[in-house]
């Protein structure tokens, strides 16, 4: 895979400093920001579980199993990480049904918190963003770290984490292999992954570039510039106005989530982007054809209402929110150079 490089460049140079994260589930923690609350009426329930070590597909199919519904009954609005304490809602459609009794579906590691009901089936994407809550241990100078997170509040590059490319980037190779007509996959879950592992490979190929190249906050005529806390979007039509915009962190530079369609960057900006996707080509012609829409991203993530606190030396409790599809990894990329306390993870 050495045609698909993802050494990928630091925004405020590499971390000097180490820990780790994940020794224990506790020590991951995230509690889903949903887009709107239950109306309180329709035949959707939906629950709000605390799940510890278990992942998001694996209790959607519980509850269709406890519940004697299909899969297609059940909702939730974003996978969450397995190796963590996690607090998410899922609904499920019960036509008919007026109450609910839940607790014969708790086990150890799955609890409802929560039942309401809605009008409507809670859908992926239905998401104001994430908290997360963490624990970093065994940190090699506390000094460094806390220097580092003053640099993170101001923003990190918005790279799609580790998890996105599979164990060893195995979801990134099969991708390209299936593109290349090496291999073909009749799972249309599996093959969503593995083409979202390729798309995600070449924004964050993108990103990198550009900070490399010191053009990650420097706006490009042709650029596409994001608001803030919304997926709105636009063609830089003043540059001048736009930088100042840029350096109050109302707008982020985005890059390509490819697909079908013309670029939506124009002069500059499509020429660079052009060039640096030609070794490509091939791989990105044929992402045309595989259903998805030229989409933009934004280049820089800002981590809301961070707080952080040394309990003890050489242990940090960290805090923050993320808008949604984004990575706490990326983020404490970042910050220390961490490795997975869990083994399993």
């Amino acid at each position: 895979m050495n045609s698909y490089p993802t050494n990928y460049q630091y925004l405020y140079g590499e971390p000097a400093c180490s820990a780790q994260i994940r020794c224990l589930n506790e020590d991951f923690q995230v509690t889903e920001i949903p887009a709107f609350e239950p109306d309180g009426e329709g035949e959707h329930f939906y629950f709000k579980i605390k799940k510890n070590g278990e992942n998001s597909d694996w209790v959607a199919k519980q509850l269709a199993r406890f519940f004697d519904v299909t899969s297609k009954e059940v909702g939730y609005a974003g996978k969450k990480d397995r190796h963590a304490i996690t607090i998410q809602w899922f609904s499920v459609c019960l036509p008919g049904v007026k109450t609910v009794s839940v607790e014969a579906f708790n086990t150890p590691t799955i609890t409802v918190l929560e039942v309401q009901k809605h009008s409507r089936k809670l859908r992926t994407g239905a998401l104001k963003g994430n908290k997360f809550s963490l624990v970093l241990r065994n940190v090699s100078d506390d000094k460094l770290l806390a220097q580092r997170l003053a640099f993170v509040e101001k923003g990190v590059p918005n790279y799609f984490g580790e998890q996105r490319f599979g164990i060893n980037g195995a979801n990134l190779q099969r991708g390209i292999a299936l593109l290349n007509e090496e291999f073909k996959e009749k799972n249309r879950t599996k093959k969503g992954l593995y083409i979202s592992a390729v798309r995600s490979w070449f924004f964050n190929h993108t990103l990198s570039k550009r900070i490399e190249q010191e053009t990650y906050e420097k706006v490009i005529a042709g650029d596409v510039v994001m608001l803030d806390g919304s997926k709105s979007h636009f063609l830089v039509d003043d540059i001048a106005k736009i930088t100042q915009r840029m350096m109050d962190y109302d707008l982020h530079i985005t890059g390509p989530m490819l697909g079908r369609g013309r670029s939506l960057v124009a002069a500059d900006s499509e020429i660079w982007e052009q060039e640096l996707l030609e070794p490509y080509a091939e791989i990105v012609e044929r992402l045309a054809f595989m259903g998805l829409s030229q989409e933009r991203r934004s280049l820089r993530l800002l981590p809301k209402n961070l707080t952080s606190v040394c309990s003890s030396a050489g242990t940090w409790k960290i805090s923050f929110e993320l808008p949604p599809g984004s990575f706490a990894t990326s983020v404490l990329r970042e910050l220390c150079l961490y490795t997975q306390g869990n083994s399993e993870s």
